[in-house]
């Protein structure tokens, strides 16, 4: 039998991890700049330098990806947050250097550098793969939406070479190594933070439960919502960066009229997975315009600059890296200086919270909506296993222990527990 593995294709990172009969599960590691990692970014990197000899842009994915990026003289195309993609009709196909990629596309380009690197730690892993999924799709609206995802994230796990797929709710997956952990039955609650979604699922776990076999019945209830990492970050870049970058500014038209600069320009600088179709003739040509007639010229320049220089990922780490300071301290400050742009600008920690007080109601508000449908008292969860980055958000953190209580709230694995538990799951079905 093939070697079982199960695949975490994230919103912002990845991880693949294989079972052994005995249950013991490994992850795979990617190689960096000098280093090796057990995720892998779900980045993708074009260099308009290098062809493949179909004379296409090479394309490289993860930590490689990330480091020709930052290292290239002439700046490619960086994509980021595809998954977050899956679920829009109006995203089907895009262009990169001349070239056309689908969004199933793109993606399989990340898959088959994970399948890769599996091969090359575990040997051949065979056409059969459990895979997470989020249970509502970044964007979803409706189970179409969802089914529509579903079957995209299908099509490019076959351009992968998986042809034999079975999906898995993550945080159902998170469960299976939480289990792994317990030497008594117990209902637990799994909240998986990912880059796109927060996922929740209700389950009855345990020794008793591994013996006799899992079954569809130990799942009481799943649900989610589209708020995560991706939509904290968001709040950083809209009260932080996009001032600095013209939002709020206005400009004289044609017509002699004073209006504002347009407020869809921020938006898409919000969502990093929109920020490089900023990066088009039509909107760079506007742009160059609307610097002419702005108010604040300077900062309509700065927001060219970031455009045209693919500075994305930069501004995302430096966002990511204030979000992160802010779960263990009190006060940040976001740094970020690049020619034209120069941002260096305290955070506080109660600021950020006040940022993301709709979102933490919307969380509670799903955790609430899938206890109540389950008939599940908070009292009756024995344990709750959060996962995730953003499980270390401190207003995440205080939701949950003021619903359930300090002493239930368990972590561990924060990026990598929903791929160990793909690869148990693969093992129970016998993949």
């Amino acid at each position: 039998m093939s070697t079982v593995v199960g695949l975490d294709f994230g919103t912002t990172n990845s991880a693949v991890a294989a079972a052994a009969p005995d249950g013991l599960t490994a992850l795979v590691t990617f190689a960096g700049a000098g280093y090796r990692t057990t995720t892998f970014r779900s980045v993708l990197y074009f260099d308009p330098e290098h062809r493949t000899p179909d004379r296409k842009p090479q394309a490289m994915a993860g930590p490689i990806a990330i480091t020709s990026y930052l290292q290239a003289d002439t700046r490619g195309r960086l994509m980021q947050s595809m998954k977050s993609h899956l679920s829009s009709r109006l995203f089907r196909e895009t262009y990169v250097f001349g070239e056309k990629y689908t969004l199933e596309d793109l993606i399989a380009i990340i898959l088959r550098e994970l399948r890769s690197a599996a091969e090359a730690q575990f040997g051949d892993i065979g056409r059969r793969v459990v895979v997470g999924r989020p249970v509502h799709f970044s964007g979803a609206g409706s189970a179409e939406d969802d089914a529509f995802a579903l079957s995209r994230l299908r099509a490019a796990l076959e351009q992968a070479g998986f042809d034999d797929i079975v999906f898995e709710f993550e945080p159902v997956a998170a469960a299976y190594e939480f289990e792994s952990q317990l030497d008594h039955d117990e209902l637990i609650l799994i909240a998986d933070f990912g880059g796109g979604t927060s996922d929740f699922s209700l389950m009855q776990v345990g020794p008793s439960v591994r013996r006799r076999g899992h079954t569809a019945e130990d799942i009481l209830g799943t649900d989610g919502v589209a708020i995560a990492g991706d939509t904290f970050d968001s709040k950083i870049v809209r009260h932080v960066v996009a001032p600095r970058l013209g939002q709020g500014s206005q400009y004289r038209s044609a017509f002699n009229k004073v209006l504002p600069v347009p407020a869809w320009l921020y938006t898409n600088l919000e969502r990093w997975h929109y920020l490089s179709f900023l990066k088009s003739k039509k909107t760079m040509d506007m742009l160059a315009e609307l610097r002419l007639q702005a108010f604040e010229p300077e900062k309509i320049a700065a927001l060219i600059h970031v455009i045209e220089y693919d500075l994305g990922y930069h501004l995302y780490r430096a966002v990511e890296q204030t979000k992160i300071e802010l779960s263990e301290q009190e006060l940040s400050a976001l740094r970020f200086r690049d020619a034209t742009l120069a941002i260096a600008q305290a955070v506080r920690r109660d600021e950020f919270d006040d940022w993301i007080g709709d979102e933490i109601t919307a969380i509670a508000a799903c955790l609430d909506r899938l206890l109540e449908h389950t008939g599940v008292a908070p009292t009756d969860v024995g344990s709750v296993f959060m996962t995730g980055g953003s499980s270390f958000v401190p207003a995440v953190r205080r939701l949950f222990e003021a619903r359930f209580g300090p002493s239930r709230i368990h972590s561990g694995g924060e990026l990598t527990s929903v791929a160990k538990g793909l690869a148990l799951r693969a093992l129970d079905l016998g993949h």
